[in-house]
């Protein structure tokens, strides 16, 4: 299992595209869920952040392991979440992966979870 929390900064003047972004996600997230099964996705949340003039979402994920990337979806809300993502997303910005210290999952949940 891999729990993850990483740092992408938008590019900018892309503000209003990530909030048409977050919102689609939002009302579309019954076919979202449908994709999560497939990446063993148990849990992707994404955090918005703006800090010294900055723009940052943050991805929080707890995922199984040999899941499907996004990449490799041919699922319509994966490839337009994927178009938002080239339109948004700083490539020139090396994303921060923060560092687990502590990662409290019930064993209950972790025995649901594989």
């Amino acid at each position: 299992m891999n729990t993850e929390l990483t740092r992408f900064r938008v590019k900018p003047g892309m503000s209003k595209m990530v909030d048409e972004w977050l919102a689609f996600l939002n009302e579309h997230l019954e076919d979202v869920l449908v994709t999560l099964e497939g990446e063993k996705m148990y849990v992707e949340t994404i955090f918005r952040e703006t800090h010294g003039g900055e723009e940052y979402l943050y991805w929080f994920s707890v995922q199984g392991e040999g899941g499907q990337a996004v990449e490799e979806s041919d699922h319509w809300i994966d490839k337009k979440h994927l178009e938002y993502w080239d339109a948004c997303i700083d490539r020139n910005f090396h994303p921060v992966d923060l560092k687990p210290e502590v990662v409290m999952i019930p064993e209950k949940i972790r025995k649901a979870m594989n």
